[in-house]
């Protein structure tokens, strides 16, 4: 039977935010890491909610059923408070938990913070993304470079709190002796790159200097997030460290920082193959050259569908968690979803709020700046348009 016998976490502000809202539970035998989202005293307290569910007595079920109910948990409480408080409107988290059983490590998780295993010198990712630009990837829109370097890469389609119900990736893992796991929120993968985390893992004395070192790495590459690490590693009954798995059950490890002043898909072990390419044109010659002609126009026209429906799906997933500023009735507006119209007049957007700031009134540079229709959170959609408002009280 395999038991913890190294772990450690860590959890930072980093360089430019003025508030944590990520929360983490570290204690055998189950690891969680939540990422809030919806401000300071709101993203702060999902994810707290989300870290405490996890401090109760897991009982003997099947690991990824007690997973999966402790994290519904999480969210119809989420989900409540938000309609019960008015401030806490939208609010929600990420969430990537680990339950170790015997030989095996089971895995909850929905947002886009990470999961991963170090195993023999390699890094793999044990999770997949809820998020607009993972989407876009998968569907071969994006290469994994374009999805690194996006600057719509942090807008999540899936997370606990904002719906009543939510879809969870659940799954298993084998594990065997020496298997490190880390759960991370993106404040770290969106910092340094997973050859970076590999190489801190392999040349760290210890899982405490691994983490330290992560977290040092991530604030010194700008440290735009909160960052948070949990990592922990497996070994025999002969390896020594903490207790058998089953000899600890509950404890909370949390931090927080002083405080200040938001298309599912269900989880695979690996990530699905690429769809294959379209045989071209001139592979399908047949037939007189009139035919041919033939051929080639329903060749574009089938291309352009699976075009267009790809557009519409990656539209779909993000349409109620992502948002953009725009302009009606020649006010500044904020809108929920994506600046897309289907035929038919069918729009993919929703009027939310429309502020008291005049088009006309806003300069060329924040005119170009704000009327991009670049994706946002909602968080950042509307701290802008509440500055703009602010400024011209």
């Amino acid at each position: 039977m395999l038991r913890i016998v190294e772990e450690a976490a860590r959890t930072d502000t980093g360089r430019q935010r003025h508030a944590n809202e990520d929360s983490y539970y570290a204690r055998s035998p189950v690891y969680v890491v939540a990422d809030g989202m919806g401000g300071a005293q709101a993203g702060e307290v999902a994810s707290q909610i989300a870290a405490d569910v996890f401090d109760s007595d897991l009982g003997d079920g099947n690991p990824e059923e007690v997973l999966a109910g402790l994290a519904q948990e999480a969210n119809r409480r989420i989900f409540e408070l938000s309609r019960a408080d008015a401030t806490r409107t939208g609010m929600g988290t990420t969430l990537t938990g680990a339950l170790i059983s015997s030989d095996e490590v089971s895995i909850v998780h929905v947002g886009d913070s990470r999961a991963y295993l170090y195993r023999d010198g390699q890094l793999r990712q044990l999770t997949r993304d809820h998020s607009l630009v993972e989407e876009l990837r998968r569907q071969g829109k994006l290469t994994p470079e374009e999805a690194e370097e996006h600057p719509q890469r942090s807008i999540i389609t899936r997370a606990l709190g904002p719906e009543p119900d939510v879809e969870l990736d659940v799954h298993t893992q084998q594990a065997r002796s020496g298997d490190v796991f880390l759960l991370c929120s993106d404040g770290l993968t969106s910092m340094i790159r997973e050859d970076q985390v590999r190489e801190i893992l392999e040349e760290s004395e210890s899982l405490k200097a691994a983490v330290d070192r992560l977290v040092e790495e991530a604030n010194r590459a700008g440290g735009r997030d909160n960052i948070t690490v949990v990592s922990f590693r497996l070994g025999g009954d002969g390896d020594g460290g903490s207790p058998a798995v089953e000899d600890t059950i509950t404890g909370l490890h949390r931090a927080h920082v002083e405080a200040a002043a938001e298309a599912p898909v269900a989880f695979e072990a690996e990530p699905p193959p690429a769809p294959p390419a379209p045989v071209p044109a001139r592979a399908r010659r047949a037939g007189p050259p009139r035919r041919r002609k033939v051929l080639r126009r329903t060749a574009i026209g089938a291309l352009l569908a699976i075009v267009l429906a790809g557009a519409v799906i990656g539209a779909t997933a993000g349409l109620r968690h992502v948002y953009f500023v725009g302009e009606d009735r020649g006010l500044l507006t904020l809108y929920r979803g994506v600046p897309y119209q289907l035929p038919f007049g069918i729009n993919l957007y929703q009027s939310k709020y429309v502020s008291s700031v005049p088009v006309r009134g806003l300069t060329p540079v924040e005119r170009r700046r704000l009327l991009d229709h670049q994706l946002r959170s909602r968080k950042d959609a509307a701290d802008l348009i509440r500055r703009l408002e602010e400024s011209r009280q």
